[in-house]
């Protein structure tokens, strides 16, 4: 598999989602239990979320920090973006979750952000590499 050292930018949208989902994480996982009253979702997802996101978040900075990365990594990154956006949305579209006002935001809300990082990382992964190897 060929790498590719990767350019600022892709570097820094890898590195920009690496803190969005690891605060995102933090805020699931330590405020479940007050979040769950105010976007009307069940502490156990929020939580879970939040644990899913921890090895996501692990992988999103190793990837961010190497000097070589490949792209079906950065592809990988993309591709989870993108299920999580979609996951998102079927969340509040079946019925599992009776989701306030506020929750239907906060879901919204953070899948456009995911959807957003996503393209970003795409549009450095169509940027020139800097160096092949």
């Amino acid at each position: 598999m060929s790498s590719f050292h990767p350019s600022p930018f892709l570097r820094n949208a890898l590195m920009v989602d690496a803190a969005a989902s690891g605060a995102t994480a933090f805020l699931l996982i330590a405020g479940a239990g007050v979040l769950d009253q105010w976007l009307g979702l069940p502490t156990a997802l929020l939580r879970g979320a939040g644990l899913v996101l921890l090895p996501y978040v692990a992988y999103v900075v190793f990837l961010g920090t190497r000097h070589h990365i490949n792209a079906a990594s950065v592809w990988a990154v993309i591709a989870a973006n993108a299920a999580w956006t979609v996951a998102s949305f079927l969340v509040l579209a079946s019925g599992w979750v009776a989701p306030t006002a506020l929750g239907y935001a906060f879901v919204i809300g953070q899948a456009l952000v995911v959807a957003a990082l996503g393209e970003l990382q795409h549009m450095g992964l169509r940027r020139p590499p800097q160096v092949t190897a």
